[in-house]
């Protein structure tokens, strides 16, 4: 059990072993003492080189001696004791915390036996990978089947729909693992899937077959991800599967064949290439393998492929260097990655002609590219013997502390640790023959996949100078002029401003220096917009935001479209520039203009919403507050990109802001309701007839959908029961009208508090009966006796706009049927249009705004609100002879389209007020999107202002009692 004749240890490192040594053997008992003593020499040396190693031993001296008189402890072939050892181990564990201690200490043991044969010489690095990604997949799998049986005895098994056989979770090995050549300290990559959609049978309760396995997979995640005082068993990362963090944890194989289909890239195509089922082979795992071949290898010769390859590899040089990389063995020039790429780029090439070429062990897989004659004898031999020396290397390097890091060390002690398990003399002797390694596959890889060249600087150099001159104001607006800039001096001053704020920002070192890459690009762009000052000073609030969060800055310093999009965005509107500065998380959404410029489809707020909270426990409300939000956030992001770029006209605009709204508002809900059933129950009618007998009525713009930016909600609650219709069935039960209030309570609450994203909506309900002295959710029999003989004119007015966005059909139509009837009601028209032209006549006196020579967008005569106090006139006097008709819509635009069916509108008048409305609607669209409040000339829009008016006195004003 003694390593071959080897370097005797530097001085540096001899002192380690002997402090190591001394604290083992006051751990030992006399016993171990004796044992450990008749191995000094080759404990010594071990303890000298992993201080992983070291502590684990010292910590457990037992384990040690343990595997120093068990021989079969260090012999090379062992792998296959795993899978026994583990499942005898768990055996007669009981619950989880058990399961999370035997799976680390096992994993320790074992990962000890692996970093001892490795850094003594004592294993090829070969026997690494085997002993490296068979214990991972059987600690993977051992937790699995332990946590699926427990899942079953709790809420029963799985069953296909289709099938009605057992369903079981495939879990896909990704990267290093799936290829069985995972690194000592490596993360795991995994993707879960399931065969079909069904429900469990034989449990307590039934759970859908895509919530069983998403509470599966989380907690499988957690038995192996978590920190513990036993350490954890492996990082997990599970962002390579579909649609990444915002998709669901575990997918359908349906869901999986139409994602590669319909969305799969590139690289998903590259990381496939490698993705193996762990566990024993069946017809599950045969099946799925099949159906994602096609995606994986293209049947034609696919030189495509290189393309995508190089820009990925151009991806991670731009990383290296934003994180300041240095000495990395495997993102480097002629590092492990360059042979992965060159290897896979073959496969990918001609896998789909060349079945043979189909192999995820990169070993196998060059010999496979040679015995094809893809690479020649000459070019193989310098990729393997490259490859296990740069992945024998970065063994080691996370042998030292079970670390995952391929950057070489900077320190004495440990540059001599990996020159001594290297067998090298020297560092300076390891050094050379590493670089040597490098030179070689790089030349390799320059060959195959070429690089892209780093573009020459496209930024005058000049901009240096503006940056990093230290210029004064007049100087700098010397050198602006000559270079013809506008508007100079004011640039100048705001530059100057900008840069000494900078100056005394904490700014470390990275950022600094992302900062000093991107100022003078973004400049150079700046200038070019007709506005610059007035670009700058927006830009500058994003800019101070993230200037300590070197991450952003190297975000937009590496992405030279990014940045183009933020100044092209900013520029347009300031409301990005704020959106931005509040929320740097969106810089992200920059990446991929394709994405950004293509709202959500209207039909799938609610499924991406869904989709994006997947990623967040359900039980942690605070991450889910945070996560709606951040939803928002983005999709605001890219209705406001759409909108600028005229992908979107105004009615769509609000069209999507006011379905992104529901989606919200639908998911607060039924946040809110499952919140509140879990500590009281539920009321009993919605025992009876299902659903929540709630429902959620929009007023204003959210009623009218015409929503806009930064608008909050106007809303009332109501539900089906009466009051006293007794009280919920839960543990702690309340009265059904004490249920309904918290209900509404929790709903605010969870809208209206403010996290790091900012509040949800404001929750306006001040149109609920009675206002604000009124009761927070009504019966419907309360509403609509309220609406019925309590309720002023202008709040029936309100209700024109009102449309219901949730609650269950029966609810719902009752609704309809009491706004209906309603605004159905026999009116005095006289009356009535003294109380809507003395309402008007109340509003202008107390919110117009500007001077006679300007015009009030909204209050202004002839503008919004005279349009839409037309509609409701026309609907709350017409109504009861054209019920149909005019109490269907709740938005103005088609309200006069039903005018003109009903006969009581022209075309002609019709299109006059919907063209107004319109115009004026995006006249004041366009001033919140400039930053500025709702006055205009008052010489614009004369024409439309007039007719308007025209229409107010004709259809109005004429009914008006003689005085």
């Amino acid at each position: 059990m003694t390593s071959s004749t080897v370097l005797p240890l530097p001085a540096l490192l001899s002192e380690l072993a002997n402090r190591q040594w001394q604290r083992l053997l006051e751990r030992a008992d006399t016993t171990q003492q004796a044992l450990f003593f008749a191995h000094q020499p080759m404990l010594l040396r071990l303890l000298a080189l992993s201080d992983f190693v070291a502590e684990a031993c010292i910590q457990s001296p037992a384990m040690l001696a343990e595997m120093l008189t068990n021989e079969h402890y260090l012999q090379a072939e062992r792998s296959d004791s795993y899978a026994p050892l583990l499942q005898q181990a768990l055996a007669e564990i009981e619950n989880e915390e058990q399961l999370k201690r035997v799976l680390r200490q096992f994993r320790r043991q074992q990962m000890v036996l692996i970093a001892w044969r490795e850094l003594l010489g004592l294993s090829t690095v070969q026997e690494s990978f085997t002993h490296l990604s068979v214990l991972a997949e059987s600690l993977i799998m051992a937790a699995y089947d332990w946590l699926y049986a427990r899942m079953c005895r709790e809420v029963g098994t799985p069953i296909g729909r289709d099938s009605h056989e057992p369903q079981r979770m495939l879990i896909f090995g990704m990267g290093k693992l799936g290829g069985g050549e995972l690194n000592f300290s490596s993360d795991i990559d995994l993707i879960f899937a399931y065969p079909e959609r069904g429900f469990t049978q034989g449990g307590r309760r039934e759970l859908d077959n895509q919530s069983f396995f998403t509470r599966l997979g989380q907690q499988l995640i957690q038995a192996l991800h978590q920190q513990t005082v036993d350490g954890q068993v492996y990082r997990v990362d599970m962002r390579l599967r579909p649609f990444g963090d915002s998709g669901p944890l575990v997918a359908s194989f349906a869901a999986l064949e139409d994602y590669y289909q319909q969305h799969g890239r590139n690289w998903e195509r590259y990381a496939m290439v490698k993705a193996r089922i762990m566990g024993p082979e069946n017809a599950d795992s045969r099946y799925l393998m099949q159906m994602l071949r096609p995606f994986i290898y293209r049947r034609y010769v696919d030189f495509g492929a290189i393309d995508a390859l190089r820009k990925m590899k151009g991806m991670i040089v731009a990383e290296i260097r934003r994180k300041g990389l240095k000495n990395d063995i495997k993102l480097g020039a002629g590092g492990i990655r360059d042979v992965e790429f060159i290897v896979q780029a073959h496969q990918l090439i001609r896998g789909g002609r060349e079945p043979g070429l189909q192999v995820r062990h990169m070993p196998a897989a060059l010999a496979a590219l040679r015995d094809y004659q893809v690479i020649s004898t000459e070019e193989y031999q310098t990729l393997h013997e490259g490859y296990h020396y740069l992945r024998r290397v970065e063994n080691i390097l996370q042998e030292i502390a079970d670390q995952q890091t391929q950057t070489l060390p900077d320190n004495d002690r440990d540059r001599w640790r990996v020159a001594v398990a290297m067998g090298h003399a020297s560092w300076e002797d390891f050094n050379r023959e590493l670089q040597q390694v490098h030179a070689q596959v790089n030349q390799l890889f320059r060959e195959v996949i070429g690089e892209q060249e780093e573009q020459e600087s496209d930024v005058p150099a000049w901009w240096q100078d503006v940056w990093h001159g230290h210029l004064s104001a007049a100087d700098l607006t010397l050198l602006l002029q000559q270079q013809a800039i506008t508007d100079a001096e004011k640039l100048a001053t705001e530059l100057v401003a900008l840069r000494d704020e900078c100056a005394h920002r904490p700014i470390g070192p990275q950022g600094r220096e992302a900062l000093a890459k991107l100022m003078p690009r973004l400049l150079n762009l700046l200038v070019q917009d007709e506005a610059p000052t007035a670009l700058l000073i927006r830009i500058r609030q994003v800019l101070l935001q993230i200037a300590t969060r070197s991450a952003y800055l190297q975000l937009l310093a590496e992405n030279p479209g990014a940045l183009k999009q933020l100044l092209k965005l900013c520029a347009a509107t300031p409301l990005v520039a704020e959106q931005l500065a509040r929320y740097p998380v969106l810089l992200d959404e920059l990446l991929d203009p394709a994405q950004l410029y293509h709202p959500t489809p209207l039909e799938q707020y609610r499924d991406e919403l869904r989709q994006y909270l997947l990623r967040v426990p359900e039980e942690d409300v605070e991450q889910q507050m945070e996560a709606m939000r951040q939803f928002k956030q983005i999709q605001l992001l890219k209705i406001v990109a759409a909108d600028i770029v005229g992908a979107l006209p105004l009615m769509k605009v609000s069209d999507h802001l006011t379905w992104l709204a529901e989606a919200l508002l639908s998911e607060v809900i039924n946040q809110a309701w499952n919140q509140l059933t879990g500590k009281h129950g539920v009321p009993p009618q919605t025992v009876q007839h299902g659903g929540k007998n709630f429902a959620v009525i929009a007023y204003g713009k959210l009623g009218g959908i015409e929503l806009g930016y930064g608008s909050d909600l106007d809303v009332v609650f109501i539900h089906g029961g009466d009051h006293d219709d007794g009280y919920t069935n839960g543990d702690k039960p309340i009265s059904v009208r004490q249920f309904y209030v918290r209900l509404a309570q929790k709903i605010i609450h969870l809208s209206e508090t403010r996290t790091t994203s900012g509040i949800l909506y404001e929750i306006d309900m001040e149109l609920r009966p009675s206002g604000a002295s009124g009761m927070l959710v009504s019966s419907l029999k309360a509403f609509e006796h309220y609406q019925q003989h309590d309720a002023w004119v202008w709040e029936h007015q309100a209700l024109v706009r009102a449309r219901a966005v949730y609650g269950d059909d029966l609810l719902l139509r009752e609704f309809a049927r009491v706004r209906a009837a309603v605004l159905s009601q026999h009116r005095d028209i006289a009356m009535l249009a003294q109380s809507v032209a003395d309402m008007r006549a109340k509003m202008r006196t107390h919110l117009l705004r500007g001077t006679a020579e300007q015009f009030d967008l909204k209050q202004g005569a002839g503008g919004m609100i005279d349009i839409e106090f037309i509609a409701q006139f026309m609907v709350l006097a017409y109504a009861e002879q054209h019920p149909a008709l005019l109490t269907h819509w709740s938005d103005n635009v088609h309200i006069f389209e039903s005018c003109v069916a009903a006969g009581l509108l022209s075309e002609a008048e019709a299109t006059t007020l919907k063209n107004a409305y319109l115009l004026i609607r995006d006249r004041a669209h366009r001033c919140t999107l400039s930053g500025l409040i709702r006055i205009i000339d008052g010489q614009e829009l004369q024409a439309e202002r007039t007719a308007v008016i025209s229409l107010w006195h004709q259809l109005i004003e004429s009914h008006l009692p003689a005085n």
